[in-house]
């Protein structure tokens, strides 16, 4: 067997598949109709389908019922409970008591960093902690300032 030498390289049997030319008479194995069948629009030049076009049925986008509405306006808040932030202190995982969102998204806490996050009041917390988020509850809130700490809400605008 010869040696693996660039110049001897070839692609693996049967991984690259010969291209389909279409329109080059009957010696091709695609002549006549060039793979177009016989009639109607698909066999025409110019056609074009719409995205979705089902061949003249009721497309499936309008059999479907539609109801409710969705606000475009919808805020999608990233969730942290009282006690994770309690959890946090107590592993030693933050720094002078002070959590923002990006300290949260540095530790693993919230997924995204550019999405708003919102305290709720689930669990308790000891730990005097300065929390800055874009929303709090009202018992987490209590919660937070019944430590000793202080509950800061900033503005969740997002950035253009």
């Amino acid at each position: 067997m010869a040696k693996d030498i660039l110049s001897n390289l070839k692609p693996a049997a049967g991984s690259r598949k010969r291209r389909k030319r279409i329109g080059r008479g009957q010696g091709s194995g695609h002549g006549g109709t060039s793979t177009r069948g016989h009639k109607g629009a698909g066999s025409r030049s110019g056609t074009r389908f719409v995205a979705g076009f089902e061949g003249g049925q009721m497309p499936l986008v309008r059999r479907v019922p539609k109801r409710g509405f969705t606000s475009p306006f919808r805020v999608e808040y990233q969730i942290v409970n009282v006690e994770t932030l309690g959890k946090l202190s107590q592993d030693g995982k933050l720094q002078s008591g002070v959590i923002t969102p990006q300290v949260l998204s540095k530790l693993g806490v919230v997924k995204k960093s550019s999405a708003p996050v919102k305290v709720l009041g689930n669990g308790d917390l000891n730990a005097k902690l300065d929390v800055t988020a874009h929303a709090f509850s009202k018992s987490a809130q209590e919660k937070i300032e019944k430590a000793g700490g202080k509950a800061q809400t900033i503005s969740s605008t997002p950035k253009e």
